[in-house]
C-alpha cells in the first residue's frame, strides 16, 4: 500500500511539474506501480495474503471469547 501511494504522490508531481521530480523519466515515476504489482503477485503466490487474513479471524474468534468469559465472571489467564 505504501508503493502504491508513493506510486501517486509521484505522479501528481510529475504531471504538476512540482519539485525535482518534473526532471525524472517517466520509468522513475511508474516504478513503485510495478514495484506494487510485483508484491501483491508474491503476496498472493506465497499465501501471505491468506496467512494474514486466518490470523485476524483467529484473534477475533479469541477476542470474542475472552468477551464471553468476562461477561459471564470466568477469568481470561492465557497461557502464552
Amino acid at each position: 500500500m505504501y508503493l502504491l501511494g508513493l506510486g501517486i504522490a509521484l505522479l501528481l508531481m510529475k504531471y504538476l511539474e512540482f519539485g525535482p521530480v518534473a526532471e525524472w523519466s517517466w520509468w522513475v515515476v511508474l516504478a513503485p506501480f510495478a514495484l506494487a504489482a510485483a508484491w501483491w503477485a508474491w503476496a498472493d503466490f506465497s499465501g501471505y495474503t491468506r496467512r494474514k487474513a486466518v490470523e485476524k479471524m483467529d484473534q477475533k474468534k479469541r477476542d470474542r471469547l475472552d468477551k464471553q468469559r468476562e461477561a459471564l465472571g470466568i477469568k481470561t489467564g492465557r497461557r502464552r
